[in-house]
């Protein structure tokens, strides 16, 4: 399994722009349940928590297209440093607000402007892999890779800022996500030699949501993300439920972890399949490992189930950014990645919207048939239109 990741950071900075974006994206899993912990810790409300949390996201979906099309237009280094330094003083402007008892509204604009200033480093850094192994092998491996690198930040970024802010101080969560975001990001933006080229667009430019299998790829992750929202909120309230609500965090990271452990060995395998029928059969997994969840009535078990169904995970996303590297012109390349995240995180807080709504009407077990419905519709729509995914036959080896 450790052969193909071998020599994978040894080219000149690769180690440097590696490191910089896994901490500059470690926020990514500690925002929102950081603004959640301080706003309810200092309001008493989790209601209005929850809602300056969801403006976050919601601001940071809608904007996140916008922003890669600035990378891509300005390159990455021109981009990264203002927007770093806006959303860290946006940032510090909402833990100021809730700590001096000012009226929500500033909570509220506050919220906005952190998601809209909130860099998709993730798709910055794809970027920068495209540009040092598009059209080889070696993509695969680094989008494998990048993908581990995400689910390590989602199984340890929620634990450090809910001990940070449980057991330090309400701020310091959203402290440490706050210098990890501004020190990873200017590390970033300071190593040029790795940044992509800026590439004038031809034909007047134009946005990559327009092409047919960018447009598919967005609504199956519309569905991916719905199911990831949704495990999230009703695993909580299985635990709850079953006099365990400590065991949440175990249950999520057991659902994190089988996508590490899937994405590793992914990343490792030279595939004879082709791209599109990879991403077709791990939408297909995916159904089948969420299907077991509804029936399980037990903690262990269900940490045991959510391990299997995370499996599919990672291949799920290793190909979609690896389809989306190869439909979108390297001009419009960043745009192109952050419309998947735009997806996934409108997928999220639909998920998280619907599942709380279930959870309340039919309980937490009974919720599950939820993600397996959104996973199974992701599955028939990309099934469906999976030849608007077809690439050419004259493929270079990262198809293979």
């Amino acid at each position: 399994m450790v052969g193909p990741y071998r020599g994978l950071f040894d080219g000149p900075g690769v180690k440097g722009f590696v490191l910089a974006a896994f901490i500059g994206r470690m926020p990514m899993s500690m925002l929102g349940i950081g603004i959640v912990l301080l706003i309810s810790a200092l309001s008493g409300s989790y209601a209005t928590a929850g809602a300056v949390a969801a403006t976050t996201n919601v601001s940071f979906a809608v904007a996140a297209p916008l922003t890669g099309r600035l990378v891509d237009r300005f390159g990455q280094g021109r981009i990264i440093v203002p927007f770093a330094s806006l959303n860290a003083l946006a940032l510090a402007t909402l833990m100021l607000s809730a700590g001096l008892g000012l009226p929500q509204w500033t909570l509220y604009v506050s919220a906005l402007l952190v998601g809209a200033t909130s860099l998709s480093l993730g798709s910055m850094v794809r970027a920068r892999w495209s540009a040092l192994h598009g059209g080889s092998s070696r993509l695969h491996t680094a989008f494998a890779f990048e993908s581990v690198a995400d689910e390590v930040i989602f199984v340890t970024g929620p634990a450090l800022v809910t001990i940070l802010a449980t057991e330090i101080n309400p701020y310091a969560g959203l402290t440490v996500a706050l210098v990890c975001m501004l020190g990873g990001s200017l590390a970033l933006a300071a190593q040029r030699r790795t940044q992509p080229p800026v590439q004038s667009s031809r034909g007047g430019g134009g946005t990559p949501i327009l092409i047919p299998g960018i447009a598919l790829l967005a609504c199956v992750y519309l569905g991916l993300g719905t199911v990831f929202g949704s495990v999230d909120l009703i695993t909580v309230a299985f635990a709850e439920e079953h006099g365990v609500k400590g065991a949440a965090g175990l249950l999520l990271a057991a659902f994190a972890g089988g996508s590490m452990v899937s994405g590793l060995w992914f990343g490792s395998r030279h595939w004879r399949i082709s791209l599109r029928g990879r991403f077709l059969r791990a939408l297909v997994v995916f159904v089948a490992g969420l299907t077991p969840i509804m029936f399980i009535g037990d903690t262990f078990v269900m940490a045991g189930a959510l391990f299997l169904a995370g499996l599919a995970i990672s291949p799920t996303l290793i190909t979609g950014f690896s389809l989306t590297e190869r439909l979108v012109p390297p001009s419009l390349l960043t745009e192109g990645m952050a419309w998947i995240s735009t997806s996934i995180g409108f997928g999220v807080a639909l998920g998280a919207w619907a599942g709380g709504r279930l959870t309340e009407a039919v309980g937490a077990s009974s919720a599950y048939v939820l993600p397996l419905a959104a996973a199974a519709l992701a599955a028939v729509v990309g099934a469906g239109g999976s030849g608007l995914l077809r690439l050419p036959e004259a493929a270079s080896p990262a198809e293979t």
